[in-house]
Parts: structure tokens; sequence; C-alpha cells
């Protein structure tokens, strides 16, 4: 009987499914890719084309897949916070209900993040859900209705009749390469660079005093990868819910400039004022798809290529927000990311991969 680790990751189109899947091939995995739209793109990737709210979809996508380990990295978006709970917890229900009878899962990861401590969209960081900081794994539940909770349940519900282990995975703002992505901080910021350098405009810090002032980290997608698959193969992280970020904190004073130098542009600091990305973008389709076509980019949409509305809400925030890294420390996990390089890895890999224009004139800054 083959002992092959199978992976079954879920969302294999998104910032962190892709990386995953990426990196469960380097280590040997064999690896299937389940999204509506699979990635095809990435060499060795197994695509599955199903659809989460339609359980036959998945019966029949998965009919002949017998997956050792599950990472679930999808969501969907909706009107409201109920709406939220009733899709993205019947995905993962469906999902579970499709392989109890193969069997064969032992583990299954659910990658969720920090609204988890936040609130969802419509209380996020209000007052009345101001948490405190920084992030810990044993803070409790808000109690207000939250889609993140209600994929919790569905996993430790599906574990308790099926058998297998799980972890839960609590990322913050998560910094990697996807295009179409819904939330995608690093994306948007090269995009909004990109359209500074183009116009001559300043690189106007979007958000709040808080987040200007305060203390922060964010999540490089490649360690939430290894992060992933550390805790589905270490049986000491098993059952377990982890926070995972880059293990760095820094002020966004400090690292707005080093954003605006790697582009070569000018930058402006908080102002007193908070200028929402969204209304600073919302014009900006021409420009971009004029940019697009005399650079030969790949995505001429720029609503394709950033999520300014995401954006606002991190940087927007009225606290500062850093999170907690210990208890997945204390039980080996040690890979650490630098944050400013984190950006500028994806930067240099945007323009090599011609999603924002390449200026070889560009020098990015030493590091300090």
């Amino acid at each position: 009987m083959s002992t092959r680790k199978i992976a079954l990751v879920v969302g294999a189109s998104g910032i962190t499914g892709s990386n995953l899947a990426h990196e469960l091939i380097k280590q040997g995995w064999l690896t299937y890719g389940l999204a509506r739209n699979p990635n095809t793109e990435l060499t060795d990737l197994q695509p599955v084309a199903a659809d989460l709210m339609n359980p036959e979809s998945l019966q029949t996508a998965l009919s002949t897949i017998n997956p050792t380990h599950v990472f679930f990295t999808s969501w969907m978006r909706n009107e409201t916070e109920a709406e939220n709970i009733r899709v993205n917890g019947t995905m993962v229900r469906n999902l579970l209900d499709a392989l109890a009878p193969k069997k064969s899962v032992q583990h299954v990861a659910l990658v969720t993040g920090l609204k988890h401590y936040l609130g969802p969209f419509d209380a996020y960081a209000k007052d009345g859900f101001l948490p405190e900081t920084p992030l810990r794994e044993e803070h409790p539940r808000l109690d207000i209705e939250n889609f993140y909770y209600a994929q919790e349940d569905e996993v430790y519900a599906a574990a308790a009749r099926d058998g297998f282990t799980w972890s839960i995975h609590r990322p913050h703002t998560v910094i990697g390469k996807a295009v179409g992505n819904m939330m995608n901080m690093g994306s948007t910021l090269a995009v909004y660079a990109s359209l500074c350098q183009a116009s001559g405009r300043p690189f106007r810090w979007p958000g709040s005093k808080a987040q200007w002032e305060g203390l922060s980290d964010v999540t490089d997608a490649r360690v939430l990868a290894k992060h992933l698959i550390w805790a589905a193969t270490t049986e000491a992280a098993h059952n377990e819910a982890f926070n995972v970020v880059n293990g760095d904190v820094f002020r966004w004073s400090w690292l707005w400039q080093r954003i605006a130098d790697w582009f070569g542009i000018e930058a402006v600091g908080f102002d007193g004022t908070i200028h929402p990305l969204e209304d600073e973008l919302a014009n900006d389709g021409p420009l971009w798809q004029e940019i697009a076509e005399k650079q030969h980019l790949l995505e001429p949409d720029l609503t394709r290529v950033a999520s300014a509305w995401h954006t606002d809400l991190d940087l927007g925030r009225p606290i500062e927000v850093m999170t907690d890294m210990s208890k997945s420390r204390k039980l080996g996990f040690l890979v650490f990311q630098r944050t400013d390089e984190s950006f500028f890895d994806l930067f240099t890999q945007l323009q090599a991969d011609r999603i924002i224009p390449a200026n070889s004139e560009i020098q990015q800054p030493e590091l300090v």
C-alpha cells in the first residue's frame, strides 16, 4: 500500500492555495488543486474543477481522488454576514461530506484569518470589537456572527464523525502573487505605486493614524504554505488553532517609504485624514489599460490586479494590530520572513511575470 501523501488544495487559484500547491509539489506530494476555474499554470498540479456549493459536482469531480490531507483555503464573499455564514459553512460541509465515504482523509487544515479576533466585514475593527493586542489564539470568540466560526464548527463536526485530525490557521494580511484575487494588498500597493509612477502623483498613505504609527505584521504566502504543511504533518500541532505571521513587526510609517523608494516615487505619509484607496483608484481604469497596452502587461483590467476595498479595511483600522506566534514557535515552527523583503520579492515577481510594468532604472533600497 502506498504511503505517499496526497493533498487536496481547495481554492488552489488564490494567493494561499497557489503558493501552498507549489510548496507541496516541491516537497514531493501528489497535489490536486480544486477550484471552479482551476490553476493550470503550475506544473504537476492536478486540476480539479468543481463547485463547492453543488454536492453532485463535488462527488463527480472527486470520484477517483482519495486525499490523505485536505487544505481548505477558499471562501466566497456575500452581501451580509448571515449569508457569509450560510454559504461558507455549506462549502466546507459539502466538501467534507463528499470525502467522508472514502475514509482516506487523515488531516484537514482550514485557513481563516484575523477577522476571528477583529470581527467580520460589517463590524470590522469597530468600537465594541477591538481586541487586546497582540492577538493570541486563546482569545475567546466574539459574541457576534462570524463565518470563520461557522467554517471551524463544520471542521470540528466532521472530524468527530470521521476521525481525522485538524488544524486552524489564522494569518494576517497575506502577501503573495495571485491575479483576480479578492484580497491582495501586495498587488494592490504595487499597482497603486505603478500608477503613481506613470502619472507623477505622490504615493499617498490611504489609511488611519493608528495604522501609520502603530506596530503591525503580515503573512508571507510562502510562510503560510510551510506552516500549513508543518501543522498537517506534526503530531504535536494536530487539533490546534494557530496564528501565523512572518515573525517580525514593523510600522507602516517605515515600510511606506521603503515601498516608495523601491518604485522610485515620492511618499506622502499620514496627513490627518484617511484617503481611501478605493476612491484614489476609482478613475484609474483607463490609465491602467493604457499602461498595460504600452508595457505589454498580461492583465489590463485594474479590478483584477487591485483590491482597494480590502486594503482600505486593513490600513484604515483604528488600532494597531500585531499577532503572537509563540504557540507555533514553542511547538517547533521556526520559519521567519523579513516583511519588507516579502513585498520586494512580490514586486520583483509581478514585474517578471508582466503583471506590473518593469523599470530597469528602479534601484531596490539597501536593507537597513
